[in-house]
């Protein structure tokens, strides 16, 4: 069934007048009168009665109205929980206690009237969430696409922030009494980074890292999630992790954690933010000046190799702010 012919049925009902209706609705008055004719033939019966002072209801009409209203209603419903600047900012994050997340928090509270869908897809392969950037499936995405090549014209990545790592360990590791430790003297310690999915940005981030560093990092196993982790590290007295400065990790007091700022130089894994070039959430222009705003990292910093691609695109986020 027609929407638009529904749309100007009922407006017909409620103006009493063809004429009226057209002019709100933008068209021609024999627009309208030919989208009635043609929802009375598909339903069979007459709908409206001519008379000197325009259009009655005929009792079908009265029937169909509450109907019809209901349709036209949810259809406006449904195009404004899709069009970008009528609905909430819908934006990807890697999970609900990362360092994105975070940041994206400090910035609703820093904006309270600010309508923000944080939602996460459970993806490893970076071309999924550029498809879903793509599609309008979400406004943008703190993913990074590390192969330039493969991020389509309609699509750019740009830095957001640097996310310094801290060591993670239990009270009985060698480390846990330091107040902070350099990349050296990671050195031969197992750092466990269980479940690191081949393809993805964090596997091209460990495999730098452990490269430039000589560092012995372990992704052995399934990853059984956060609290078998943070229960294996309590217990050992040789396995530590490496976690973000930003990152959110809750654990029983009894673990007696220890997270330890790992720093000459730090260790910095960049955040990026996928967004399309043409058309973007106008909810994105604050965003990207909060994510500008935040303080970067100060002294000597690693970064992988693919963060000055991101960092070459940043300069195109000020379209947004014009």
């Amino acid at each position: 069934m027609d929407t638009e012919a529904l749309r100007s049925f009922v407006r017909a009902a409620e103006l009493g007048q063809v004429r009226q209706a057209a002019d709100e609705l933008g068209v021609t008055q024999q627009a309208v009168s030919k989208r009635i004719a043609a929802l009375e033939r598909e339903l069979e019966v007459r709908l409206f009665t001519r008379t000197p002072r325009g259009v009655e209801l005929t009792l079908d009409g009265q029937a169909f109205l509450p109907h019809a209203r209901d349709v036209v209603a949810g259809v406006d419903r449904a195009l404004t929980a899709v069009r970008p600047g009528s609905r909430a900012l819908r934006i990807d994050v890697l999970g609900l206690r990362s360092a994105q997340a975070v940041v994206l928090h400090d910035y609703w509270r820093s904006r309270p009237g600010t309508d923000l869908d944080v939602v996460t897809l459970r993806v490893n392969d970076p071309a999924v969430p550029v498809a879903a950037v793509r599609s309008g499936e979400v406004d943008a995405s703190f993913r990074t696409q590390t192969d330039p090549a493969a991020l389509p014209d309609d699509v750019r990545m740009i830095h957001a922030f640097d996310s310094p790592l801290e060591l993670l360990v239990g009270p009985r590791h060698p480390l846990a009494a330091a107040r902070r430790v350099t990349p050296a003297r990671l050195r031969g310690h197992r750092i466990w980074v269980p479940g690191i999915a081949p393809g993805s940005e964090w596997a091209e981030f460990y495999d730098q890292l452990a490269a430039a560093f000589d560092l012995r990092v372990d992704a052995a196993g399934p990853n059984f999630g956060d609290e078998v982790l943070l229960d294996t590290l309590a217990e050992s007295a040789d396995v530590a992790t490496l976690v973000g400065a930003r990152d959110r990790y809750l654990w029983p007091a009894h673990h007696d954690l220890r997270r330890i700022p790992v720093a000459g130089p730090t260790l910095a894994y960049p955040l990026s933010l996928l967004l399309p070039r043409a058309d973007p959430h106008p909810g994105l222009r604050d965003l990207v000046t909060h994510l500008e705003s935040l303080p970067g990292l100060p002294g000597e910093v690693w970064r992988p190799s693919w963060a000055t691609r991101a960092a070459q695109d940043a300069g195109e986020a000020g379209a947004l702010r014009a």
